[in-house]
């Protein structure tokens, strides 16, 4: 449904900086959601394998945070490249192909 509507857009005017912007921000709200429930499972996990683990600490926040901007930098790079072509795309060509 995101790309029928930034289809729409493009068609009735919208900028494709606009387009672009969409496309990230959606792409930087599905990254943010993956990371706080990757970080929010790795902190119980740890918990519970603390007894497993031998001269290291169950959760070290320099690790957990490393790892999360390691992960949203690769998913931002990831939502950029189509983002990038969908703001390149014709409107008419994109509707066109919509309706088939």
């Amino acid at each position: 449904m995101e790309f029928v509507l930034r289809d729409l857009r493009l068609a009735v005017g919208a900028d494709r900086g606009d387009v672009l912007k969409l496309v990230m921000v959606h792409g930087a709200k599905l990254a943010l959601g993956g990371v706080v429930l990757g970080l929010l499972g790795a902190a119980t996990l740890s918990r519970i394998m603390a007894s497993q683990l031998y001269g290291v600490e169950a959760i070290d926040p320099g690790t957990f945070a490393l790892v999360a901007v390691v992960l949203s930098s690769v998913a931002m790079v990831a939502t950029y490249i189509p983002a990038h072509r969908a703001a390149r795309i014709d409107p008419m060509t994109a509707l066109q192909a919509e309706g088939r």
